[in-house]
């Protein structure tokens, strides 16, 4: 969550995330409302495409900066941090915005569904750290030094082991 409910306006918030994928030309910025953990449970309010610097690897940081203004605008600026690259999308009320009363269910769906919802985001994380784990083990093992320092049989126990969580990770998707 990057604004609260109720926080008061004006309000300007940034929050850093990366890049997912190794060599990603593009990052996908989508913008909810709501307060629900998984973003389908939620309202889109909208989405745009930050270009990022071919070639680079996973992991490539990113802005993102969310400011309301005094008159309820939401703009919702991205920049690549190497770069210049910068795109943004301005949201206005009566524009993709739910109604008093449709914000007042989500807000009771968000109640009635909190435990489930930290299920979620504690497997999420768990899933997040697994993967990463992988990838890293996938690149620690093209490092030539690293397959000098250990046997082959030690290589091909850690390649059974990232098979396994590659596995787990594609049957969990």
């Amino acid at each position: 969550m990057v604004i609260p409910r109720n926080t008061t306006v004006p309000v300007k918030r940034a929050q850093g995330i990366c890049t997912t994928i190794d060599n990603q030309s593009l990052a996908g910025i989508q913008v909810y409302e709501g307060e629900r953990a998984r973003a389908t449970d939620n309202n889109l309010l909208g989405f745009f495409y930050l270009p990022c610097v071919p070639g680079a690897p996973r992991g490539h940081p990113l802005e993102v900066c969310f400011t309301i203004d005094e008159n309820g605008i939401l703009t919702v600026s991205a920049k690549e941090i190497s770069s210049a690259n910068a795109n943004e999308i301005m949201i206005t009320n009566d524009k993709e915005r739910l109604s008093a009363d449709e914000i007042k269910k989500l807000i009771q769906e968000a109640e009635e569904y909190r435990v489930e919802d930290e299920k979620f985001l504690r497997k999420a994380k768990v899933m997040n750290s697994l993967e990463d784990c992988v990838y890293k083990l996938r690149n620690a093992l093209k490092n030539k030094d690293i397959k000098l320092k250990c046997s082959s049989q030690k290589v091909k126990k850690i390649k059974r082991a990232i098979t396994l969580a590659a596995n787990l990770l594609e049957k969990n998707n």
